[in-house]
């Protein structure tokens, strides 16, 4: 659910690098009741170089109990199921770079029209006078 109802969070992309190198990613994945599913940040992954921690920077205990798998509709994301007795975990992989899709764009367009339509509102209801907002402690 986005803006209004909450704010958009949006993760940045990675360009391919021009010398044909990659970047080594490391997310901090929460898990709910011992398990975390969901995709991870960066597209193109490498399966080899993935590895899940319950420490930063491969500290702490390695975790083996995970699955990885891809989208049919999109082979270049990956889905990851981690099952460990642990709060969050540290997964590090290495990527050449995200590769940008529809949906990218597409959600940034939906977050733009809630927020112009949220002003719409807004401004329909007399809210705005063409001051300042003020922030209430």
């Amino acid at each position: 659910m986005g803006y209004p109802e909450q704010i958009d969070v949006f993760q940045d992309r990675l360009n391919k690098k021009a010398n044909g190198s990659s970047y080594v990613v490391e997310e901090k994945l929460l898990l709910a009741g011992g398990v975390y599913s969901g995709l991870l940040a960066h597209d193109n992954i490498n399966n080899q170089t993935l590895s899940v921690y319950t420490g930063s920077r491969y500290s702490g205990t390695e975790v083996r109990n995970y699955s990885v798998s891809f989208p049919d509709e999109a082979p270049w994301r990956r889905m990851i199921k981690i099952y460990a007795d642990v709060p969050e975990v540290y997964v590090t992989y290495e990527t050449p770079g995200d590769t940008v899709e529809a949906d990218d764009v597409n959600q940034l367009q939906s977050g733009l029209t809630a927020t112009q339509s949220e002003l719409e509102r807004y401004k329909k209801a007399g809210l705005i006078d063409g001051g300042s907002f003020k922030r209430e402690v």
